[in-house]
């Protein structure tokens, strides 16, 4: 398999209406680990808990294999879904305290995503956009079945509901996709303070601009923050090259 070098840029905001941020971002070129999750609006210490999040995968090892790496970030993840619950009740009174989550994993020609909530992972290849992850929110079926659009999905009052979170129920499941990654490949992890302010059309063609990362990231920021950035807004801009390019 090729082996893969990764060129990423994180941001994260609080946006243009929200007195603090609750989301956190995490970027490890090195290890091919990229995280963005999004604390729970109004819930008790969402910040809190998409902050312990990446904690806990900033001090996770990345040693072994890929598959190992895999199961040590499900194992992680299922560890800080008992410890953000642990916490609400000490602190919270047992009141609803989580995050959404959103992982690409990657090494060599090979890509993971696992996820939890709305927070996306988009790809793009050859100048074609596919959104990888699918969101858990109770607009997926009506959009997978061809009812609504991704679009109309975006702009509906219930978008914003979501089924699946860590730290939102006893046991933690998350959703896992493996896929090809190819040099050239362009990925985007965002919250949904992106998506909700940008078009998918618009987002495309900003993905798909061959910028370096770090103005790709900003634009997207940018422009989010221009449409009034209702909620948090946090952006990874990932693009794999093959090793040994200059």
């Amino acid at each position: 398999m090729t082996d893969i070098v990764w060129e990423a840029e994180g941001l994260t905001d609080q946006g243009c209406r929200r007195s603090h941020n609750e989301d956190a971002i995490l970027e490890r070129k090195d290890d091919g680990i990229f995280v963005v999750a999004d604390g729970m609006g109004g819930h008790a210490a969402g910040d809190v808990a998409s902050q312990m999040l990446v904690e806990a995968i900033e001090g996770m090892q990345a040693g072994g294999s890929f598959p190992t790496l895999v199961d040590r970030f499900d194992d992680t993840m299922i560890n800080i879904n008992r410890q953000i619950r642990a916490h609400s009740d000490e602190h919270f009174g047992g009141k609803t305290m989580g995050c959404t989550l959103i992982s690409m994993l990657a090494s060599k020609g090979v890509g993971v995503c696992m996820w939890a909530g709305d927070s996306r992972l988009y790809q793009v290849r050859d100048g074609e956009m596919v959104q990888i992850s699918r969101d858990h929110d109770p607009l997926e079926e009506l959009v997978e079945s061809g009812a609504i659009t991704p679009e109309q999905a975006d702009e509906h009052p219930d978008s914003s509901v979501i089924t699946r979170a860590v730290g939102g129920q006893p046991e933690l499941y998350l959703d896992i996709i493996a896929f090809d990654v190819h040099p050239d490949d362009v990925y985007l992890l965002c919250s949904d303070g992106l998506y909700r302010e940008v078009l998918r059309d618009e987002i495309h063609q900003i993905l798909g601009n061959e910028e370096p990362v770090e103005r790709t990231a900003r634009q997207l920021m940018n422009l989010a923050l221009e449409r009034g950035a209702r909620d948090n807004v946090s952006v990874i801009v990932a693009r794999a090259h093959e090793a040994g390019e200059d």
